[in-house]
């Protein structure tokens, strides 16, 4: 474990930084000069860890791995449970940086790996193709109550024009996949597997770059699809998933209602399942899972499993 922990609370316009052991606070603005000055004068051996904050980030990430700096990249759900079980109730900047440096120091947290600049990219696409998405879906909604026929119009026009942008993001999406070895190696092993449509094969190369490089359970828990046992004495709760990567559970999710109908060995279990009464929900989780499991397989031994 590192000697020096850097706990690091993010916002867009600054840094509150704490210092474990030393326990130095500190603040800095949250731009690509100051964060690269802050980090040529970081001592070596030291260890940032912040919470998985979107969008105010990406400049902290870019410093730290041009600086050779190592950092853990939390869930915001396990640093709050944290602070719970430390008795910290407060929550400002300053504390919750604080609570940051005690969990790298007390905590054997995994240092976290940078995709590369591909599956960044990729991800971005990802994002605006969702926002467009739900632009798009809400405009639909408001159509039914337009009244006015001008209205009307106007709406369905901007329809057409995010049909347009979305049609405009997918090209961008599949062109950078195809032009990226890396990215064209993984798509072509996922895109075999029957349910592993365009949309759901680009969520899993740019939102699950861990995809191959760790174990069924582990991989299976950071996309939020591993059951967590809920017992206590003699009372057993019925097991239940949570946290993980939402839109990654979401699109195997859509994955698995198609894979459990194509796939041999995905059908069986959707059968047997539902023979012991399971609730239809609970069977597609369950084919989700299993799902990821080979997936996650194959693209670790680079060949595609007989299925």
């Amino acid at each position: 474990m590192p000697e020096i922990i850097i706990g690091c609370d993010l916002s867009r316009a600054c840094l509150d930084l704490h210092i474990l052991p030393d326990g130095l606070a500190s603040r800095i603005d949250n731009s690509p000069e100051v964060i690269e000055e802050w980090v040529a004068s970081l001592p070596p051996g030291c260890r940032v860890v912040f919470e998985a904050t979107s969008g105010c980030d990406t400049d902290l990430i870019a410093g730290l791995c041009a600086g050779g700096v190592a950092y853990s990249r939390v869930n915001p759900r396990q640093a709050r449970e944290f602070a719970r079980a430390l008795g910290v109730l407060a929550k400002t900047d300053q504390v919750d940086a604080r609570i940051l440096a005690e969990m790298g120091l007390r905590l054997d947290l995994a240092i976290t790996v940078t995709p590369d600049p591909s599956r960044i990219q990729l991800a971005d696409y990802l994002r605006r193709r969702r926002q467009l998405v739900d632009m798009r879906k809400a405009e639909k909604v408001r159509r039914h109550s337009a009244g006015q026929r001008d209205i009307l119009k106007d709406i369905d026009s901007l329809i057409r024009i995010l049909d347009r942008r979305i049609e405009a993001m997918d090209n961008k999406i599949r062109n950078l996949i195809e032009e990226d070895e890396a990215l064209a190696d993984d798509a072509r092993l996922l895109a075999a597997v029957p349910g592993i449509g365009p949309t759901v094969l680009a969520t899993l190369l740019g939102e699950l770059p861990e995809l191959g490089r760790l174990d069924r359970r582990k991989i299976a828990s950071l996309a939020g699809l591993a059951p967590h046992a809920r017992e206590s004495g003699t009372w057993r709760g019925q097991r239940r998933i949570w946290g993980g990567r939402r839109k990654v559970r979401e699109a195997l999710y859509i994955a698995a209602l198609s894979a459990s109908r194509r796939i041999p060995a995905l059908i069986a279990m959707r059968q047997r399942m539902k023979e012991k009464g399971k609730a239809p929900k609970t069977i597609l989780i369950a084919v989700g899972r299993q799902l990821l499991v080979i997936l996650n397989a194959m693209i670790r031994n680079r060949t595609p499993i007989a299925l």
